[in-house]
């Protein structure tokens, strides 16, 4: 999306690189035995990113396609660089391995790992039926479907080879043991992404485990086939198991030797497991198993958390893994659950393991995602508190600016290197800048278009199909005769909100009382469009219920606020829907319950293109907020209470939150309408106080303080540059180590 810079590469067949274990493509040879070795050797202090998805689609940021369109269809001689040329090019661009904010923040924190040049590798699973592939019908709502997709064709994944049999794919084996300590062989295929950074001097390495291949038993197959499967919970749990028991097999057969492993949510916790059964053997020797006491246990615990760090994402119980003890005795040895019976035990469910509270126990550095969630997991495990710290996220400034914005940031004098370094438009004085601001108006007019002109396409194509399929249109607008009654138009004051839908996330919260929202826009006259996005999780039926919601209210609100009002679903969320939307709209809306959104970064992703957040004080927008310089709040935000984390429908404060947005939303409007210049302001200070803060170059600098590097000189100074921008949590700041 973003013009590459010049690199010193003059073609592509510099690019090729191999090792052991295969024949790669997008970096130099040099780049890739320097990384490669840097993740290899012990003193280097690399670091293991883990997480259940990572969200990095090539069709979002790709600097090695960039400059292959640079070179402007430069044919190889070849015959291996042609055909890699030709995927690059032409290959598809979806790497369906992400459900939402998670996995799209664990592809821009390794995009900037990559940018700044840290030691990192990921590791994950490869789902070959992605996560699922959404339809929505305006009487059924959300259809869940398979979805399927070809990692061998896909540009930017590479299946690792045997480097002991020519030919034959790299095959992992993993231990599974049941209760009779019987041990159960999973087989897996490792597949490489590089995460190359925008210079293509650099990589961070993503392997992803791939279980369904016909060497694995069938439940380990059918368990790896789909993200978040949750068809019964031992399939859940053994996903799980899947990618902590991974790891270290993982790592032992590649030859890399990571420093800290960084657990993203508990999923991947069963690897701390594992460091603790090694621990109890190296310390006990042989016949361990027998000399073990409770004691032995924790000292091999706390030896064990020397090499993690946990981030933990949600304060929502549902994200916090709990499973029967007498599920987990069944697939697992007796010494695993005598392991857990101190570690995972959870007083409040003493029938259950919390891997939360697992991963919560064992670690070196245990973090929040933002200051106030920070405040909430302090009182959700208290006995860990004094040990939590924030770091707030951030998102990949390169992926999530549009074209449009980025031509104008190019142009301006005082962003000149902006690219590089967020941090300069926080020393900008682009909010006095008439040619800036006006070439940043003009931006996002494009931008606006752009998505509008999606939107209409999308419900004429609807309309079109209406007698084609069975499928009914989400939208009532495709039910109307085409015109200018059934489309959208530019220009017009448009409220974007696009995310996982969850109940408490409220994305419903707005249209709780049409008839006060209809009532705002006849008695001004201002037109609205509400344009929402998003997949509940197929086990989630409330939040497929609040999807339907949306659906249901379309006609409603159309016929009461006299057309002022379309609201329209955009089915099949993905990044670049995400992407079009956080440019194309006028403001972001964020209405969850107070204090359960932990971060949220689709604001941010806004907020990188200027557009103004309206918001709930929850996450990321408490720190956001600048006293109303970058936007709006609304709804309670008042003192965290004992069913303030409820989900429980009568505590979710609907009448009481959306009362406020309607109080709200007519000042919003005479701004956007009768006041331009003043919103345009709004603009421009997102851009110079949110861009610096909320990066994931700021944020991956905070986690190099964690992750105890051994940075060069040169490294070192550009990571303290980026930490120095902003500080999640004052009282936990040290440099980086050169």
């Amino acid at each position: 999306m973003i013009p590459q810079k010049t690199v010193n590469v003059a073609s592509a067949e510099e690019l090729i690189c191999t090792n052991r274990f295969g024949t790669f493509f997008g970096v130099p040879q040099q780049v890739f035995d320097r990384v490669w070795q840097a993740l290899s050797r012990p003193e280097d202090k690399s670091v293991a990113y883990v997480s259940m998805e990572i969200g990095a689609d090539p069709d979002m940021f790709h600097p090695v396609q960039d400059f292959l369109r640079a070179q402007d269809g430069r044919k190889s001689d070849n015959p291996i660089c042609s055909r890699l040329i030709d995927k690059y090019l032409r290959g598809p661009r979806k790497i369906p391995n992400y459900s939402g904010g998670l996995g799209v923040l664990a592809g821009d924190t390794l995009k900037s790992f990559a940018d700044l040049h840290i030691p990192v590798f990921a590791v994950s699973l490869l789902y070959r039926e992605g996560y699922f592939a959404q339809l929505v019908d305006s009487r059924v709502g959300q259809i869940d479907q398979a979805m399927q997709w070809s990692p061998e064709s896909t540009p930017t994944l590479f299946q690792l080879q045997d480097p002991d049999h020519s030919g034959q794919p790299l095959e992992l084996t993993v231990p599974f043991f049941n209760e009779y300590d019987h041990p159960t062989e999973a087989k897996a295929h490792v597949w490489m992404k590089l995460e190359i950074g925008e210079e293509l001097d650099y990589f961070v390495p993503e392997f992803l485990l791939d279980y369904s291949i016909p060497s694995s038993p069938p439940w380990v197959r059918e368990a790896g086939l789909r993200l978040y499967s949750a068809k019964s919970d031992i399939m859940k749990a053994n996903q799980r198991r899947m990618l902590g028991s991974g790891i270290l097999p993982l790592i032992e057969r590649l030859g890399l030797h990571p420093h800290t492993i960084h657990l993203n949510e508990q999923h991947g916790v069963t690897v701390t497991l594992h460091l603790i059964l090694r621990q109890i053997e190296r310390m006990l020797g042989s016949g361990w198993r027998e000399k073990m006491t409770d004691k032995d246990i924790l000292a091999a615990a706390q030896e064990s958390a020397k090499h993690i760090v946990y981030t933990i994402h949600t304060p929502v119980k549902a994200g916090h893994d709990r499973f029967a003890r007498s599920l987990y005795t069944g697939i697992s040895h007796a010494t695993g659950c005598r392991i857990l019976d101190l570690l995972a035990n959870d007083p409040e469910s003493p029938h259950e393991y919390n891997f939360t509270a697992f991963a919560m126990r064992v670690n070196r550095a245990v973090n929040s995602v933002s200051r106030l969630h920070r405040d909430v997991t302090r009182k959700q495990f208290q006995e860990s508190a004094d040990k939590i710290r924030a770091v707030t996220n951030g998102v990949h400034h390169l992926t999530w600016i549009s074209a449009a914005r980025a031509r104008v940031f190019d142009s301006t004098d005082e962003l000149i290197g902006w690219r590089d370094d967020p941090g300069l438009f926080g020393e900008s004085q682009i909010d006095d800048d008439p040619v800036f601001l006006r070439g940043l108006n003009q931006a996002w007019e494009e931008d606006n278009r752009i998505l509008v002109t999606y939107v209409n396409r999308m419900l004429a194509e609807h309309r079109n199909r209406m007698e084609e399929t069975w499928i009914d249109p989400p939208n009532y607008l495709s039910h109307l005769k085409q015109g200018e009654e059934s489309l959208l138009s530019p220009g017009v004051f448009t409220v974007g909100f696009a995310r996982r839908f969850s109940t408490y996330k409220r994305a419903d919260l707005i249209f709780d009382n049409l008839e006060a929202l209809a009532e705002i826009l006849v008695k001004s006259g201002w037109r609205v469009n509400f344009l929402f996005a998003g997949k509940a999780h197929p086990q989630d039926e409330p939040g497929k219920s609040v999807l339907k919601l949306i659906l249901d209210n379309q006609e409603e609100l159309y016929q009461r606020s006299k057309g002022l009002a379309r609201l329209v679903f955009l089915p099949g969320y993905d990044m670049a829907l995400a992407r079009m939307m956080v440019a194309g709209v006028h403001t972001w809306l964020n209405s969850p319950k107070r204090p359960l959104e932990a971060s949220g970064t689709s604001g941010m992703k806004a907020a990188m293109n200027g557009v103004p957040n309206l918001s709930v004080m929850d996450g990321w927008w408490v720190e956001g907020y600048h006293e109303g310089k970058t936007g709006w709040k609304f709804g309670y935000e008042g003192p965290i209470k004992a069913d303030s984390l409820s989900e429980d429908p009568s505590t979710l404060l609907y009448e009481e939150d959306s009362r406020s947005f309607y109080e709200l939303l007519p000042s919003v409007l005479e701004l956007f309408y009768s006041r331009p210049d003043e919103y345009l302001q709004l603009a421009a200070n997102n851009l110079r106080l949110n861009v610096p803060i909320f990066n994931t170059h700021r944020m991956a600098a905070e986690y190099v303080r964690k992750y105890e590097m051994q940075l060069d000189q040169e490294t070192a100074a550009r990571v303290l540059g980026f930490a120095k921008l902003y500080k999640s949590d004052s009282c936990d700041w040290t440099e980086p180590q050169v």
